[in-house]
């Protein structure tokens, strides 16, 4: 499974409706710790496939998005259970760190 496009017009349905938990990446292409976390998150999308779900929202094209989040660093990452957000954390992370923000959710 790769990671899903988020925008304002699929939000509801792939997060607010997703029967398993929701990894949302906010970034922007030119932000350099963004690109440095990319890999990492392509590598969980793989790797917990069915049982999260990992969105990516590009501030760029999805500020209205970015800002009913309250984004105002990047990358910013959300975890989505049940509709709801359950944690967040703004910043560049280690792989392990990211696992720890949704492990309690599967």
């Amino acid at each position: 499974m790769s990671e899903v496009t988020l925008t304002s017009g699929n939000f509801e349905q792939e997060v607010m409706k997703s029967p398993i938990p929701v990894l949302i990446d906010f970034w922007a292409p030119w932000c350099g710790p963004c690109r440095q976390v990319g890999p990492i998150v392509e590598q969980i999308a793989g790797e917990y496939a069915g049982k999260l779900k990992v969105a990516k929202v590009n501030i760029d094209e999805e500020a209205a998005l970015a800002e009913k989040h309250g984004v105002t660093s990047i990358p910013t990452f959300f975890v989505y259970k049940n509709g709801e957000p359950v944690t967040q954390q703004v910043g560049g992370l280690p792989k392990r760190d990211l696992e720890n923000l949704f492990k309690d959710c599967l």
